[in-house]
């Protein structure tokens, strides 16, 4: 993760990441029916803030990529699409509350956090959904979702997958973690 001031790509990296970006958007169409990649690149141009977040999305393995676009604010929704839960956001617990708890074998941090610290958000459960009518997601992994307040205030946090053709949420006490669960995160830009 970059320093607090370093929270900006300079020219190089800005050009590779739309690069990146652009050619992914580019071989996935259907993720983004009827939406034109200039009029992306220059909404992205005009945020560069958030270029920085979406930098930290690919760099931690989630492939962020146009799942859509609010037709009042003119904003793009970005999606981790990775098939997999991003491989280098696995083996966290949910929150800073659930990493508090653990008393021994402690993971290095949590989702909420790593999510916050990004400039993003965990994908909610409806958003999850969305995403896996764009293709089969986490068929070997799972991702934690953001959980509602109520399961939440119970020790409890959600997580979803693609099993069987189908997908699956789940729960499991938040202070949880496994090598194959990750969180996937979404930006309006």
């Amino acid at each position: 993760m970059a320093a607090k001031g370093a929270m900006h790509l300079g020219a190089s990296e800005r050009e590779k990441l739309l690069g990146t970006l652009q050619a992914r958007f580019e071989a996935h169409m259907h993720r983004h029916n009827g939406l034109q990649w200039e009029k992306v690149r220059q909404r992205l141009e005009s945020h560069p803030g958030t270029l920085w977040s979406l930098s930290e999305m690919e760099r931690s393995g989630g492939e962020p990529d146009v799942v859509g676009q609010d037709t009042k604010s003119g904003e793009y929704r970005f999606v981790d699409c990775a098939a997999e839960s991003p491989a280098g956001r696995r083996s966290v617990c949910y929150d800073r509350e659930a990493l508090d708890a653990r008393k021994q074998h402690k993971p290095a941090a949590s989702a909420v956090e790593l999510a916050t610290a990004m400039g993003a958000a965990l994908l909610t459960e409806e958003e999850y959904r969305r995403l896996q009518t764009l293709g089969a997601f986490d068929t070997k992994t799972s991702s934690w979702l953001l959980t509602p307040p109520e399961i939440r205030a119970l020790g409890g946090a959600i997580f979803g997958d693609c099993r069987f053709g189908a997908v699956w949420v789940y729960h499991n006490g938040a202070e949880s973690y496994y090598a194959a669960r990750g969180f996937r995160c979404a930006l309006w830009v």
